[in-house]
């Protein structure tokens, strides 16, 4: 993903970064470690996390692509079908 966000960011791609922990300083230290520049935000409710249940995440990672208007248009890609897809998903 971090490769991603720096080929694609400024061509307009945006990570929203969800995040199932229940520890605040094990999840910050995470990202800061790991350099994660993009937007983070977590309710420190594990699996009762209510952007999880809404998108029914069953399993971790979970990715979900939305275009503009917010419609889900891919989920769960990895590797270079996600890159793929974002790229087709820009050059509109």
């Amino acid at each position: 993903m971090v490769a991603l966000y720096k080929e694609f960011h400024s061509k307009g791609l945006n990570i929203v970064g969800i995040s199932l922990d229940k520890d605040a300083t094990k999840w910050k230290e995470a990202i800061a470690k790991d350099k994660l520049t993009w937007t983070h935000v977590s309710n420190l409710k594990f699996w009762e996390e209510p952007i999880a249940i809404q998108y029914e995440v069953q399993s971790i990672p979970a990715t979900f692509i939305l275009d503009a208007s917010g419609k889900v248009v891919a989920k769960d890609l990895r590797g270079e079908e996600l890159k793929a897809k974002i790229a087709a998903l820009l050059s509109k």
